[in-house]
């Protein structure tokens, strides 16, 4: 063998001689005494690999197939005393930007390859990883109510992380040793199994996860074991159960024959001795055609059917769905409610008051309800006012009268405006426009995977002709920011179905569409009802979600309700869910905020977290709330809500502090920290909307548009005359990052969409 062996070493030449490292053994193929070990990136703290092999005359280290600069190599040389002969070791750092910047099938690598004057030797290849651990848990433990002797079974599913996670389970804040109690056992994936319940087994139980980054504690769910000691506990809780199905029963057929044998009118029954504190409304209903009535001429006294109980609270409204009925009043052009109650009297209502609604006489779109909008009441009692001036759930309505000139039509608080432009509608004529929002039950139903993505606008009158296109914007809750959606504008026909106007990310020359992160502008030449919806692309579509936090005091002084919202992410939709809450005495907690919610299929979990101990408590199994996807990713009839109530130990608590955590498993969070006092006097105001969207939502004229007359024109008249520099109206669309312009109308309109 030739003593001297050339090698291509990186960093080196392939001329350059290695220098002779002459072993004690010769022809013996290098031996590693120590191999590079799994590691694991923490933050980052780079890591360091480390090899040594005897007898070796070079040691490199390749990673991911490549080898590492030479230097970037540390080596130290030492003699094994027990055989004389030379080891060499090496070291070399791996950062986290090496990791993170690496895109491959596998994980990094890294392996040594040693020479003696033989030939070479590999050893192992090391794994490189980023450690993490997320913060929630894939499955909290639920807590459980078992009788003696009983079986406990207690889920968790750790937070996912690298290296994968260690569970302990604690009882009481103290680790269970499953080795020290035959009767435990904690080895089944994770799990927690008691196998024959005892009564002290009975606590609070939390699993915690733990690896090399961080510990995450679940939410503690308590277990409760319970047991009948002897035959006359057995008796005890018999004589309940009868006592209990005995008031039942009662109180149905009491209800049943005050029902049967009412008149026409409305009932208050106080019979709040038998419903322990509930008072029945029972609503009778004569409607159009029905044979009692004779003469066509007549008009029942009463036109709703709808039975209602409820405590008697004085926080508490009247039956706010009442109010939504307004498809039942369309037959009636005079409309009597009259109530007799000496519980009305006693709030300061007098035993007989009316209402009225007239058929207003404007111009309004074919098909949809007025609702309670227009009604005035006879009697000007505090009461009656604030029981009129609920808003009717179906239906958001504004109008204006707008001529030549034009003007602009705004919804305050809702997102949805319409521009008239100047000289859209002829001179010497002027019309009523009006735009509602339907807040009701979705005309619009979704087919397969479509998904409404914005209200339902209507905009009329349907018979009115423009010259020019008008400009209506309407709200979304699509995240456009990547591109996961297949977004569609559609319009509802006379017959009341639903065709496609267009889809936003395609050319069309019947309308233009300008797609912005909240809202969507479109250029339109008719009348109608509009909405957007979308089809996701992939699972990695996101929908925008607001999620709020509204409190209230119960019936009960020591109680304390939240309500969780999670709605779509546009004005209307919290609009909508603020006026519910003004009718039900809540108040606004925490400042909204937005959710991304993706369409992965994964459900959302609502949890009340950090609840001040002997303060406050939370009832039981009651901490967390799921909701299934389906119900999230739809949610365009009634806003989604969870409801958890909280019990003071003592009246004189009167802070509150906690945390609700809003998650969708495999998604995104969003915490809203709620700090307030539940005394009204004490409580900070946080305001529902940051500003309104118009003083006056009727502008006409030139005092609705930002961009004078005179100035539009000249802007018109300099982009629509093409020039040699390519200063016209395309150029003008590129500069601004629109990738679709519409040059099938050269007389081109400046319009103001904020």
């Amino acid at each position: 063998l030739c003593s001297d062996v050339l090698f291509d070493f990186p960093g080196t030449d392939n001329s350059e001689v290695l220098p002779d490292s002459i072993p004690s053994a010769p022809g013996t193929l290098p031996h590693f005494v120590e191999e590079p070990e799994d590691a694991y990136i923490i933050k980052s703290n780079p890591i360091a690999l480390r090899c040594k092999a005897r007898p070796a005359m070079q040691i490199f280290f390749k990673c991911n197939g490549e080898w590492v600069h030479q230097n970037e190599h540390v080596s130290e040389e030492s003699l094994d005393e027990s055989s004389g002969l030379k080891v060499r070791e090496v070291f070399i750092n791996v950062t986290r930007q090496q990791v993170e910047d690496f895109h491959g099938p596998e994980d990094y690598w890294c392996q040594c390859v040693a020479w003696s004057h033989l030939g070479t030797s590999k050893s192992r290849k090391a794994s490189v990883r980023i450690a993490y651990l997320r913060k929630n848990f894939e499955q909290d433990p639920q807590g459980r109510e078992v009788p003696i002797e009983g079986m406990i079974v207690l889920h968790c599913r750790p937070p996912e992380g690298v290296p994968a996670a260690e569970v302990e389970w604690l009882k009481n804040e103290e680790p269970i040793d499953s080795e020290q109690d035959e009767n435990i056992d904690t080895r089944a994936d994770h799990n927690l199994i008691i196998r024959q319940a005892r009564l002290s087994d009975s606590g609070n139980y939390t699993c915690m996860a733990a690896n090399i980054v961080a510990k995450r504690r679940s939410l503690s769910a308590t277990v409760v074991v319970y047991g009948i000691e002897n035959a006359s506990d057995i008796a005890l809780y018999s004589g309940l159960g009868a006592a209990v199905v005995a008031v039942a029963v009662l109180v149905i057929g009491v209800t049943l024959y005050r029902r049967s044998h009412s008149d026409y009118g409305v009932d208050v029954i106080d019979s709040s001795a038998l419903t322990g504190g509930f008072q029945t409304f029972n609503f009778k209903t004569v409607r159009q055609g029905n044979s009692l009535l004779l003469n066509p001429a007549m008009q029942p006294d009463l036109t709703v059917s709808r039975t209602y109980s409820g405590p008697i609270c004085l926080q508490d409204p009247l039956d706010k769905e009442l109010m939504t009925e307004s498809s039942l009043f369309n037959p009636l052009s005079d409309i009597k409610v009259k109530v007799q109650s000496s519980f009305m009297v006693s709030l300061g209502v007098p035993e007989r008051a009316e209402y009225h609604g007239k058929n207003h006489s404007g111009t309004f779109p074919h098909g949809n309800n007025r609702g309670f909008s227009t009604m005035h009441p006879r009697n000007k009692t505090p009461y009656i006012q604030n029981l009129s001036s609920l808003p009717t759930r179906t239906e958001l309505r504004t109008t204006g009268v707008f001529g030549h000139l034009g003007g602009r039509l705004v919804m305050p608080n809702t997102g949805v405006s319409l521009l008239i432009p100047h000289g859209a509608i002829p001179e010497e004529n002027s019309w009523e426009i009006y735009m509602s929002i339907n807040q009701g039950e979705p005309s619009l139903q979704s087919d397969g995977s479509e998904v409404l993505l914005s209200p339902e606008v209507t905009c009329g009158p349907p018979d009115m002709l423009v010259t020019t296109p008008f400009a209506l914007t309407i709200p979304h809750c699509a995240d456009v920011s990547s591109e996961h959606w297949n977004i569609h504008l559609k319009k509802r026909t006379q017959q009341g179905k639903w065709e496609e106007v267009m889809s936003v990310e395609d050319e069309s020359t019947s309308c233009y569409c300008l797609l912005d992160p909240f809202a969507c502008h479109v250029l339109l030449d008719s009348f109608g009802t509009y909405a957007l919806t979308g089809e996701p692309i992939t699972d990695c579509a996101v929908k925008q979600l607001k999620v709020a936090v509204f409190g209230c005091m119960s019936c009960n002084s020591l109680d304390y309700n939240l309500r969780v919202y999670c709605v779509d992410n546009t004005p209307c939709a919290f609009q909508e869910v603020v006026s519910d809450e003004r009718h039900q005495g809540g108040q606004l907690l925490e400042e909204p905020k937005l959710l991304h919610f993706k369409g992965n299929t994964f459900s959302l979990q609502i949890s009340v977290l950090d609840i001040p101990p002997f303060l406050w408590r939370i009832k039981p199994f009651t901490a967390c709330q799921e909701v299934p996807f389906s119900r999230v990713w739809s949610s365009n009839r009634q806003p989604l809500h969870c409801a958890f109530s909280l019990e003071r130990y003592t009246p004189t608590t009167t802070q509150l502090s906690c945390k609700i955590c809003i998650r969708q498993l495999k998604g995104h969070e969003q915490i809203l920290q709620v700090q307030t006092s539940i005394l009204e006097s004490e409580r900070e105001t946080i305001t529902f909307f940051a500003q309104e969207d118009s003083t006056f939502p009727a502008q006409t004229g030139p005092k609705a548009f930002k961009i004078p007359y005179s100035i539009r024109q000249r802007i018109c008249a300099t982009f629509d005359t093409p020039n040699a520099k390519g200063k016209d109206w395309q150029m003008l669309a590129q500069k601004n990052s629109i990738n679709s312009f519409d040059l099938q109308k050269p007389n081109c309109e400046v319009n103001d969409f904020n």
